[in-house]
């Protein structure tokens, strides 16, 4: 008699992917090797400690691609209920966008111009300044690759990179052994600027304490200090809590570097003087190319919040906060910017893209979104998506599909998916309602 056959285990084939973008926070990694098992990244080799969560954590589930009022539903009348809601609106909003691909953005803004509808970014309520700063002053650039071979003086103003960017100093600021740096770490110095002492200020060479609410006199201060200017010592530690001794010393070594660099962050852009302040760093910069080279860039968060921008920009001329209402596109920041609209009670209808804004904006504005009819797409279970009237789930832009991002110095970079989803991406999702919305106003371009 024969023994019984042993059925074989069937072990789920590695797959590697190389070279894969992390798409979490604005550095934008492209050099993560993915290690792909069963539908599941069982590794993330040289990704940060954020970038492993977000390849590590990620799971397929098995929610509805759609739900309309809270009941599964296909996605074809998902599409649309969407497109009627849009199309029935007097002042459509669309907002959000910071964590979809280039190519869903650009059809996103196609959308709010056939509707006449505001089209907006999460940029609003975070660099929105800046974009306003960079309209009036300009801005002295350069990608992260040149930082890299060639900054030997970095400042970090109101920002907090070891945390919000685990990979920045390793990878493009501090560490990274360049052309014209080529020991690295050894031929760099390191500025921290803030109100208080965060992780980055350990790997400063010099952390200097501001008072809060004064990087405005800060940052006029160092442009006198340029000018050759005196200051009264007194006048300069009232206004900014730092003496001017500490000042000047900055401004020697600022004079001296080969190539300076200033990274800024929400700390700037987000406290009292707002866009006037990241006016004052960008003229700063302007004002020390007369000594040495000198250029500023901010540090973005979300991972594609700089191509939502750009897009945006190229497609309006504005990079957020767009109103089509009169067939043209106006920009205002205040009147046109999603979180003001929907304070005010003025939007009708809207739809959010890649954002939570029932978590995070003012009471007065959640109230109003959740009183009106609106579209959601997320890649997960979220406070707006509950409350919407339609509701996709769709992909993960980066894992589960591809596309285009930039990286907080507007450099591209393509996606390689690691592996499908059950789910639409945002491109098919937004491109399905355009084509609905364009059939029911009777366009036929």
């Amino acid at each position: 008699m024969s023994a019984p056959a042993v059925q074989s285990e069937v072990i789920p084939e590695l797959k590697i992917v190389q070279d894969a973008t992390c798409t979490f926070c604005g550095c934008v990694c492209d050099d993560i090797d993915l290690s792909v098992k069963d539908n599941h990244i069982v590794e993330a080799k040289r990704a940060c400690v954020l970038g492993k969560a977000w390849f590590l954590n990620h799971t397929l589930d098995d929610r509805p691609s759609c739900l309309i009022d809270g009941r599964p539903a296909s996605l074809e009348e998902g599409y649309d209920r969407a497109a009627r809601i849009l199309t029935n609106g007097k002042y459509p909003v669309i907002y959000g966008l910071s964590d979809s691909p280039c190519e869903a953005q650009r059809v996103a803004v196609s959308i709010a111009d056939w509707i006449g509808g505001i089209i907006d970014t999460t940029t609003s309520v975070c660099h929105g300044p800046s974009g306003m700063a960079f309209q009036g002053v300009g801005e002295v650039t350069c990608s992260l690759g040149e930082v890299a071979n060639r900054g030997d003086l970095i400042i970090f103003w109101g920002s907090n990179p070891a945390e919000s960017h685990p990979r920045h100093f390793t990878r493009y600021s501090l560490m990274p052994k360049g052309m014209f740096v080529p020991n690295g770490r050894k031929d760099r110095t390191c500025v921290i600027i803030d109100v208080r002492k965060t992780k980055s200020a350990k790997a400063a060479d010099i952390f200097i304490p501001i008072k809060p609410r004064a990087d405005f006199e800060a940052l006029w201060t160092l442009r006198a200090l340029a000018r050759g200017i005196e200051l009264d010592a007194q006048q300069v530690l009232s206004d900014t809590g730092v003496e001017l001794s500490v000042w000047q010393d900055l401004m020697a070594r600022m004079k001296a570097a080969k190539f300076g660099v200033f990274f800024f962050g929400m700390g700037l852009t987000m406290t009292r003087g707002k866009h006037a302040n990241t006016e004052a760093l960008l003229a700063l910069t302007r004002d020390m190319n007369a000594h040495t080279r000198f250029v500023s860039k901010p540090n973005r968060g979300h991972g594609n919040v700089t191509g939502a921008d750009n897009v945006v920009s190229w497609r309006t001329g504005y990079p957020f906060g767009v109103n089509h209402a009169r067939g043209y596109p106006r920009f205002n920041p205040g009147e046109y910017t999603t979180t003001d609209t929907l304070a005010r009670r003025e939007a009708d209808c809207a739809m959010m893209i890649a954002c939570d804004p029932m978590a995070n904006f003012s009471q007065s504005a959640r109230e109003h979104l959740a009183s009106i009819p609106y579209i959601a797409l997320d890649t997960k279970d979220t406070p707006t998506t509950r409350a919407a009237a339609v509701a996709f789930n769709v992909a993960t832009y980066g894992i589960n599909t591809g596309g285009t991002v930039y990286r907080m110095d507007d450099v591209p970079i393509p996606l390689r998916p690691a592996f499908d989803s059950p789910h639409p991406g945002d491109f098919e999702v937004l491109t399905a309602i355009e084509d609905r919305v364009k059939k029911i106003l009777g366009i036929n371009a």
